[in-house]
């Protein structure tokens, strides 16, 4: 497995990592065991750097993850997050980045994954009521503290991330960016770039419509959060199924999958993609993507098919849009 250095911290990563959010969380069919062996697999396979988030599930996808990873700890680039705060039946309270919580947070997180440090430790959600600064300025406070070793951002918008960087050198920031969402291009990998920062590419696979498994919105079982976002509904699914199928077309010509080729494409862009499974067979699929070679003729044809904004529809309801890029 080729790893590279994460941003500007002594972190060595794979160039794929491994998303652990729909183990436990948003879509059906968990199966806690399976996770365990689709982790222990990625790490058999040099995939080291793993994603979780105090909100997956919420709270149970840190405990799989740290009991999956008990016996390997020091093969593992543990990435987790915080800021999207749950009361303790499960309700969402809203997003918090006071310095009390972070710290909070902080402890709660390392308890649940049952390790002694976070190698990357992110901001889930901007929270617009506190000056980022004081937010950095907790989490600097934990990496001093040796409970945390770099820090990162997600879903932040090009001000925060200059202020925050000035307060604290943040080392990655992940926000959603594939052959369907793009907005990331126009200000945000620049900056990242400007400031070398890392930049972790999550729903890498379109919440998994870019592999060409989902067909119909009947595949999607009724407690499938995708059955909510926008773009899988009327009109929009069908005009994303048409795109769908010109990148299988050209996957077929490459003599890849799909997933393959979507994940090829960003592995281009130079960012690290984190696409989730709960499956081996998938994580083994999406392993294959780092043998697929795009030549400059497969990029002129991915371009042409999936422009910047081509997907129908926002790639979240518009309650949730307003929380991004703050």
């Amino acid at each position: 497995m080729k790893t590279r250095r994460l941003g500007q911290s002594e972190l060595e990563v794979s160039l794929l990592g491994l998303g652990c959010m729909g183990m436990s969380a948003f879509y059906s069919g968990q199966d806690d065991e399976e996770s365990r062996k689709t982790i222990h697999h990625a790490l058999d396979l040099g995939i080291n750097f793993l994603d979780t988030a105090d909100m997956y599930g919420p709270r149970t996808n840190e405990k799989l993850v740290g009991e999956a990873i008990k016996e390997r700890r020091h093969e593992v680039v543990l990435a987790t997050k915080f800021g999207n705060q749950f009361d303790e039946s499960g309700s969402f309270v809203g997003v918090n980045g006071r310095p009390e919580y972070v710290k909070e947070a902080c402890e709660a997180s390392l308890k649940r994954l049952g390790v002694d440090h976070i190698d990357l430790y992110y901001q889930h959600r901007v929270d617009p009521d506190v000056p980022i600064e004081e937010t950095v300025g907790a989490m600097s406070d934990l990496v001093r503290e040796g409970k945390v070793r770099y820090l990162g951002l997600s879903e932040a918008g090009v001000e925060t991330i200059r202020k925050a960087n000035h307060t604290h050198p943040i080392t990655a920031l992940q926000t959603e960016y594939s052959l369907w969402s793009r907005d990331v291009e126009d200000e945000i990998l620049p900056v990242c770039r400007e400031l070398g920062i890392e930049f972790v590419a999550y729903s890498p696979l379109g919440r998994g419509f870019l592999t060409g498994q989902i067909k119909r919105f009947s595949d999607l079982a009724e407690d499938d959060y995708r059955r909510f976002s926008p773009r899988f509904q009327g009109e929009n699914f069908q005009k994303n199924l048409d795109l769908v199928r010109h990148i299988e077309n050209l996957a077929e010509e490459k003599g890849c999958k799909p997933s393959q080729l979507a994940l090829a494409w960003l592995l281009e862009q130079g960012v690290i993609p984190i696409p989730g499974t709960k499956r081996r067979r998938y994580l083994e699929e999406n392993a294959g993507a780092l043998e697929v070679s795009l030549t400059d003729t497969d990029l002129k044809a991915i371009e042409d098919i999936a422009p910047h904004g081509v997907a129908a529809g926002s790639r979240y309801p518009e309650n949730q849009m307003s929380k991004l890029n703050i």
